[in-house]
């Protein structure tokens, strides 16, 4: 009887090994060491691994101090710190029950997102498809469709809020736009509401295009990585669908979409995060409000860690829902 069990034990750790073995490409003895995957595996996590480190030594305590604080009420005293009561989920149900505008906010904002991102990834996709055409000035156009990456990680976001000549340009707009009387968005949104077709279509339609200055600014990055999984794709794909008869549309959907279609995660996590995190964001402003003006860092504390779960919890539907309908090639 005991030598059976020690067997059953020897077996149960001989599966641990095994799986370790199969599924980590960083240990010698695994049978995937020397492959391609294993080692691109190795090499990528050496190029994230000072983030990584950074990420311990740094932001690591804060994370954790930050979580503890939402279950207390934290207090400043003067040349003493700060002194905490546990209060449990209190902090939360305030967040979520009692704060008259984090609710509204956050629904908002969750909506705008999803309109954004969907835009992004259509937008960001074309222009990729069209900037590795060959043409006259592509590398000048590559270049300036990069340009509202370098601008709004920072200077542009200050020249908005401070700059007296844009707000003069800007009261100036519409200025021009109430003199008229004429909304031309608003005008034709009733004109092709009355059609009979969706007016929740329309809503949302009219809703991206209003924020196309937006959407375009936060594109860079995804036209890149569209790009270069563009730029990836052999030619002989083409050659031979050529040969066969395929057009350009059919080549399209055939070739180019699902060679590139493993990178739409990417962007798509890429650009749910960025939004989430944007400087105008309505939630951000908010709590930034509750912790450095009315010094409540407990409740801070609980909207940002519910803001953040709701930020997994979209990347997490996101994920799963890509990765269902994308395709994968080594």
């Amino acid at each position: 009887m005991a030598a059976n069990m020690n067997a059953s034990r020897e077996h149960w750790y001989d599966g641990i090994v095994d799986a370790l073995y199969i599924y980590i490409p960083f240990m010698p003895k695994n049978k995937t060491f020397h492959t391609m995957r294993a080692r691109n595996a190795r090499i990528g996590t050496l190029f994230i691994l000072p983030f990584i480190i950074g990420f311990c030594v740094f932001m690591a305590k804060p994370l954790l101090e930050s979580f503890w604080f939402s279950f207390n009420d934290v207090k400043l005293i003067p040349g003493q710190g700060y002194s905490q009561t546990w209060v449990g989920i209190n902090n939360y149900k305030h967040a979520l029950l009692v704060d008259p505008e984090y609710n509204t906010y956050l629904v908002e904002e969750v909506g705008q997102m999803i309109i954004n991102t969907i835009a992004t990834l259509v937008l960001s996709f074309v222009i990729a498809v069209i900037l590795n055409q060959e043409f006259k000035g592509r590398v000048l156009c590559r270049a300036i469709f990069f340009l509202p990456v370098i601008l709004s990680s920072g200077v542009l976001p200050g020249i908005e809020h401070q700059n007296e000549f844009y707000d003069m340009m800007a009261g100036m707009a519409e200025a021009v736009e109430g003199s008229s009387g004429i909304n031309i968005s608003q005008a034709l949104q009733d004109l092709l509401s009355v059609s009979g077709m969706a007016r929740e279509f329309f809503d949302v339609v009219f809703k991206m295009i209003d924020s196309i200055y937006d959407i375009v600014m936060a594109s860079g990055i995804q036209i890149i990585v569209f790009l270069s999984g563009l730029q990836s794709i052999s030619p002989s794909l083409y050659e031979a669908a050529d040969v066969e008869g395929c057009s350009a549309w059919e080549g399209f959907w055939k070739i180019t979409f699902p060679m590139v279609s493993p990178l739409l995660l990417v962007n798509c996590i890429y650009t749910i995060i960025d939004f989430f995190m944007k400087n105008d964001n309505r939630v951000m402003e908010l709590i930034y409000q509750v912790t450095y003006q009315d010094f409540k860092f407990g409740i801070s504390a609980a909207m940002s860690w519910l803001y953040f779960a709701i930020a997994l919890a979209f990347i997490g539907i996101s994920s799963f829902i890509i990765s269902k309908a994308v395709k994968s090639y080594e």
